[in-house]
């Protein structure tokens, strides 16, 4: 079927996105988009406002969440397209997820004020909308600090060639496992929302298979295949071409939906554009009804 989508876009409802549920279906009418997903961390927030937006608009928005998991000592987040926003199952999900990101954070928080650096949890909060902060949010709030420019430790962050990017890799420098700030994770099972997700009426979608932190492995495909994954996103920004290639046979392999999200997010992710990709069709969205009704 005709008509572009994307499965993965990220709200201010997200701490780390830069836009309203109105301006992305804005953006998506615009583009002349058929559907998109507005996917943000760990919350709905954006519904059920967004898909009245979209009513309005001629665009579907199709409610989902990202939600941030553990599988195999590594981090993995699982989208949930279709997802009922309303589900008590899912409540209990977001609710657990809040409570760890918030203690994470304060953590985080502490961990970098005693390395000399200026930064404190009142400033995380005003900064995040009020949602759970991830890591490269929160380094990003800590290098908008005048404080922390002056500070010779975080000069390389400020040079102009890394400023794009700085967040990211203050986080690979501080927040990574071994680095000076890091604090272990500890976010619901993979395998305990992918058992969780008929409840909530969401269709299991693994995001970036091939992110650095997640390096998916066609045996941890073949597990969470098992355990109830429906569709991969094969087409996105995270993936270089020999992904696509590897991550488009794995689901074909396993018969899972290979769907496309561009993770648009905005200031954080400056070279992900809105509308950039161009691999999303609306066959992907009836292939994913399909299997949320069981029919495939």
């Amino acid at each position: 079927m005709s008509g572009r989508v994307d499965f993965h876009v990220h709200s201010d409802k997200s701490c780390d996105g830069d836009f309203s549920p109105a301006e992305l279906v804005g953006f998506a009418k615009n583009f002349g988009m058929r559907a998109i997903s507005i996917a943000d961390h760990d919350t709905v927030a954006a519904y059920p406002e967004a898909v009245e937006l979209g009513r309005k608009a001629g665009v579907e928005v199709i409610p989902g969440i990202e939600i941030t998991t553990l599988f195999g000592g590594r981090e993995f987040h699982l989208l949930l397209p279709f997802v009922d926003w309303t589900s008590p199952a899912l409540a209990a999900i977001v609710e657990g997820q809040t409570r760890c990101r918030m203690d994470e954070a304060a953590e985080r928080v502490g961990k970098i004020r005693g390395l000399g650096f200026a930064l404190t949890m009142e400033e995380v909060r005003e900064k995040t909308n009020g949602a759970p902060p991830l890591g490269v949010k929160i380094a990003q709030v800590l290098l908008e600090n005048p404080e922390n420019a002056v500070n010779p430790g975080l000069k390389f962050f400020y040079r102009e060639e890394n400023r794009p990017y700085a967040p990211y890799l203050f986080y690979k420098e501080y927040f990574a496992e071994g680095k000076p700030a890091y604090v272990p994770k500890s976010f619901v099972g993979l395998l305990d929302v992918l058992a969780a997700a008929p409840e909530t009426g969401g269709v299991p979608v693994l995001s970036h298979p091939g992110a650095y932190f997640q390096r998916t492995t066609a045996e941890d495909a073949r597990v969470l295949k098992e355990h109830g994954l429906a569709g991969m996103e094969v087409y996105t920004f995270y993936h270089a071409a020999e992904q696509v290639a590897f991550y488009r046979a794995l689901a074909e392999e396993l018969d899972l939906v290979a769907t496309a999200g561009s993770d648009f997010h905005g200031r954080i992710k400056p070279h992900v554009a809105f509308g950039a990709l161009q691999e999303g069709d609306y066959g992907m969205v009836e292939r994913l009804r399909a299997r949320r009704r069981g029919e495939a």
